[in-house]
């Protein structure tokens, strides 16, 4: 049996993407897709693409520059695309790709346990301010 020094076995789990080590890529990526926004956006586009106003509308209290930002994060990473249409005016649309599809039921879900357990959630924060 080899013995392997704590930077080799560091090495290793680098390699196998080990989120709970610093280095590791795959917090990038984790940072991104639990934003708030981000989930709202991938949500939002569950039932087809959309154009950039009708997601304003459609997510409320999102700053214009907050979901041009978590759109151009989305688009950056392959989980979005983005649509140009030339017509008087340019139409943009943006749709869920592959990857953001795989993406969406997880974010569903993490949605739908938001809603569902909201209350209990603020009773929690209630009785430990207490």
């Amino acid at each position: 049996m080899t013995t392997r020094t704590a930077a080799q076995r560091r090495d290793e789990a680098r390699a196998e993407f080990e989120s709970f080590l610093a280095e590791c890529p795959s917090r990038d990526i984790l940072q991104t897709i639990t934003g708030k926004w981000t989930c709202l956006v991938l949500a939002s586009l569950a039932d087809g693409s959309m154009r950039y106003n009708a997601l304003a509308r459609h997510i409320a209290g999102i700053s214009p520059r907050m979901l041009t930002q978590t759109l151009r994060a989305l688009e950056r990473d392959g989980l979005i695309s983005r649509e140009v249409t030339m017509a008087v005016p340019v139409e943009v649309r943006y749709s869920l790709t592959e990857l953001g599809s795989g993406l969406l039921g997880v974010v569903l879900q993490l949605k739908t346990w938001a809603e569902t357990h909201v209350e209990a959630v603020r009773a929690a924060r209630t009785s430990y301010q207490e």
